[in-house]
């Protein structure tokens, strides 16, 4: 900007302090030029030194759950190998919150984000606007502009098949699936799966076993009730994360139904939990560390200069125990 404006560099640090020693109109040129270039002042002046620390920032969209704590430890462990630190932002599948974090992110000039959408986030300007800047991100879980970013996803669609069709095998027929908001293509992927099942073994689909609105407890646990109250009720259920297994876990024994004798349950969970509830969950396990690492290791190719779009599955892994043996 100094170069552009035929000033010295100190010049044009004093004008975005709005600092007195400098006349009104340079600083008025200065400020449209840093909002033209999409400058932003860093506030940690000591992070323009070589020595200072190199960051990542992080958002997750619920960090006290297993899943995203697991991969940002993956994160964490990756991004230490080459001398960086990480900040994490938390959004509580809040956009606004989400919109936040990553301006957050681009004032303190980190080298570069890793992200999972918020379930709410249909509108994904702010991360355009982080392509347009040419700043690196990466995405995982749940992803958007995916010609645009690398990402990392599970293979949650042929995780959805063996489950759906475990269920089959042990004499479930009419299998429900609760999910989340349909635009998330981590709901699709799993859905896809789920009903691809039913179709590969000639199984009617019936809409009203498919209940996909939000991520959250209360909301699959009334969801669960609802559908354990039809008259026709469903014998299976998958569920799409921990917080919804554990719902439809919850409601299936409130009802005073036995798992999985009356209500079999196959939850896309961790192993930290699924071992150790009563009857133990057989669960599509993430993994969930080894997704950080990955998202890590893509991000800092593209900090280091590639510019390809990377996309990336980490397999997930069926585990039969107690919850869905019917037969």
């Amino acid at each position: 900007m100094a170069q552009e404006l035929g000033v010295s560099i100190a010049t044009v640090s004093r004008a975005l302090r709005s600092s007195p020693e400098i006349g009104q109109d340079m600083q008025a040129k200065v400020k449209e030029l840093a909002k033209r270039l999409n400058y932003r002042p860093n506030p940690f002046a000591q992070s323009l030194r070589k020595e200072a620390p190199r960051v990542i920032g992080v958002v997750v969209p619920n960090l006290v759950t297993h899943y995203y704590a697991a991969v940002l430890d993956g994160i964490e462990d990756e991004a230490r190998k080459e001398g960086y630190s990480v900040i994490s932002a938390n959004t509580h599948e809040d956009t606004d919150a989400e919109i936040r974090a990553i301006d957050n992110f681009i004032g303190l000039h980190v080298e570069g984000i890793i992200a999972c959408l918020s379930q709410n986030t249909t509108d994904y300007s702010h991360f355009e606007e982080i392509a347009n800047m040419g700043i690196p991100l990466v995405f995982f879980g749940r992803t958007c502009l995916t010609d645009r970013f690398s990402s990392v996803t599970a293979n949650g669609d042929e995780a959805a098949f063996q489950a759906t069709q475990h269920l089959i095998d042990t004499g479930s027929r009419r299998i429900a699936f609760i999910g989340g908001p349909n635009h998330l293509d981590m709901v699709k992927r799993r859905k896809h799966g789920y009903l691809e099942a039913l179709r590969e073994n000639r199984i009617p689909i019936d809409r009203s076993l498919v209940a996909c609105e939000k991520i959250d407890y209360q909301w699959a646990l009334d969801t669960t009730v609802r559908l354990l109250q039809q008259v026709d009720r469903p014998d299976a259920i998958l569920a799409f994360n921990d917080i919804i297994t554990f719902a439809a876990f919850t409601a299936i024994k409130q009802q005073g139904l036995r798992i999985p004798e009356d209500v079999a349950l196959i939850g896309f969970t961790d192993d930290v939990h699924a071992q150790y509830v009563t009857p133990r969950m057989s669960a599509i396990e993430d993994q969930s560390r080894l997704m950080g690492q990955t998202a890590c290791r893509l991000l800092l190719k593209n900090i280091n200069g590639d510019s390809k779009i990377y996309r990336e599955i980490v397999p997930q892994k069926l585990v039969i125990r107690d919850t869905s043996a019917r037969k």
